[in-house]
């Protein structure tokens, strides 16, 4: 792996790269309009692009603004599809194949075969040795305050140029991060963009390096914003955390929320929608509230005969899927038992029988 990016950015500029950006890019919105306006003249619309691209005339289109309030308000900003297909482009030709090797491996958001789950596994792991190795000990959890919208444009762009010495790249890469941008808006990137979740781990990977190369720490997992650290000691974890506060403070202008925090290991931690502990892993509080609230819900509806069966399977499967990953088998009993439209009805056999499947693997 060459240490920084160099002579491809035309090389990878092809009309056959940016058709199968434009694959990707449709992924589960096949039937948008914007997807289906793109493809009924596609030949010439990747061509258009191509051409802008090479004779510097691209630029980001509008962004529409919208709002989402799960698990918190958020405000998203999305571009045109032709722009999704550029972002795809960029991030599959030059960011994952010659930047995202760097990453140390206990970074798990937004890569390929890692993701949630493997960074629960990961924690504990890690608990589970540190428990063997040093017996009692404590956990420092921190996160990012506001962090998409705390990133700073500048400093992002110069970490990138650690990266690539390609100049036309280097110049596009700052194109992709600056065009666009409200006079306003003096830090922060985009929630909604391909290219944001990358930029945001590009961005956190110098507080990973610092953790792991000067600090020395060993045991520590990061999934975007959210990291855990393992300390011997609750000195020790105050030490670490100023250490950590000065550097995301001096060289990323970032800060940590106040939930950041450090306790015992017997509490256990909250990471990625569960409670770890050495022994056995929860669903967190707030998820087992939730799924409570959606069942009322649910049977409110269907005594209305309102309930859209098919979305109402879809949202239980998914909830299932995610509660097998932890001790969580009575509760999802308890759950299917409470959902009153599943009785007498051929999928409440359906689900049961996948239940006790799900069950028998994961025992295995």
């Amino acid at each position: 792996m060459p240490k920084k990016i160099k002579n491809c950015f035309y090389k990878n500029l092809t009309f056959e790269k940016l058709f199968a950006s434009h694959l990707r890019a449709r992924t589960h919105k096949a039937y948008r309009s914007e997807v289906i306006e793109f493809e009924i003249n596609l030949e010439n619309n990747i061509t258009n692009l191509l051409n802008n691209i090479r004779n510097k005339k691209y630029h980001l289109g509008k962004y529409y603004t919208f709002s989402i309030y799960e698990p918190k308000e958020r405000i998203i900003k999305a571009l045109p599809y032709k722009d999704r297909i550029v972002h795809q482009w960029y991030v599959e030709e030059f960011i994952k194949p010659y930047i995202v090797p760097k990453f140390i491996n206990t970074t798990y958001a937004c890569l390929k075969n890692r993701g949630t789950h493997k960074a629960v596994q990961e924690v504990q792991h890690q608990i589970r040795i540190f428990k063997r190795n040093y017996g009692d000990f404590w956990i420092l959890k921190c996160d990012i305050r506001k962090f998409f919208y705390s990133i700073d444009p500048y400093i992002l762009f110069n970490i990138l140029k650690k990266y690539i010495s390609d100049k036309e790249l280097l110049n596009f890469s700052h194109l992709l991060i600056f065009d666009g941008r409200d006079s306003s808006e003096k830090v922060g990137i985009p929630i909604g963009n391909y290219t944001s979740q990358f930029f945001a781990n590009i961005y956190m990977n110098e507080l990973d390096q610092f953790v792991k190369r000067v600090l020395k720490i060993k045991y520590y997992t990061r999934y975007m914003d959210d990291f855990i650290i393992l300390a011997k000691t609750k000195s020790e974890c105050i030490e670490i955390k100023k250490k950590v506060e000065e550097f995301l403070d001096c060289y990323l202008h970032l800060s940590l929320n106040d939930k950041s925090k450090y306790y015992p290991y017997s509490m256990g931690v909250n990471f990625c929608g569960y409670r770890i502990f050495a022994t056995h892993r929860l669903l967190r509080l707030n998820s087992k509230k939730k799924i409570k609230r959606n069942v009322k819900t649910w049977n409110k509806l269907y005594k209305k005969n309102k309930l859209n069966f098919s979305s109402t399977i879809q949202s239980i499967n998914s909830w299932l899927g995610h509660s097998q990953h932890c001790n969580s088998y009575n509760l999802q009993k308890k759950i299917l038992n409470n959902c009153d439209f599943l009785y007498n009805n051929k999928t409440y056999q359906n689900i049961e029988n996948e239940l006790i499947n799900l069950q028998t693997n994961r025992k295995s």
